[in-house]
């Protein structure tokens, strides 16, 4: 078996799709903002890219159906780009990040329902036209009186 698509090395995404660790390509920073010498002397912000134009793992309709949907996570070259520096911990930040784009990826894989068209019922129908009649006739009254009257 290809230790590449061993189940230990790969995260799940749905029932068919698994990604290689190998393929997730994690990079560190420095986290920006408050924390002092902590912070400015140690990279635990993560940003996790991910070649989803050029990944084998997805059949061309999932990868068409992910671009379309995360193309605000592209880049123009199609990595996808997702940044994670809440934690103190570099560890729990690769974590969180990882999590994230699983999650990302397996909601823009779900395929799309079709609505199935249906009628109204008939009590639907009538509920609707007794609100329009009775609307109409406040509208009525709400006019000022003719000469006849």
């Amino acid at each position: 078996m290809n230790d590449q698509y061993d189940p230990e090395n790969t995260l799940q995404i749905n029932e068919r799709v698994r990604i290689p660790y190998a393929d997730l390509l994690y990079r560190y920073t420095r986290s920006s903002g408050p924390g002092g010498q902590h912070t400015n002397k140690t990279e635990t912000a993560v940003e996790l890219v991910f070649d989803l134009t050029h990944t084998p793992v997805l059949t061309e309709d999932e990868r068409a159906l992910a671009l379309q949907r995360l193309s605000g996570y592209l880049d123009t070259e199609g990595l996808l780009h997702l940044e994670s520096q809440s934690e103190r911990s570099q560890l729990r930040n690769r974590e969180e990040v990882t999590q994230r784009f699983a999650e990302l990826l397996r909601r823009a894989l779900q395929p799309v329902r079709r609505r199935r068209p249906t009628q109204p019922s008939r009590a639907a129908r009538e509920r609707r036209l007794n609100r329009k009649r009775h609307t109409a006739e406040v509208k009525t009254r709400r006019r000022r009186p003719s000469i006849d009257e």
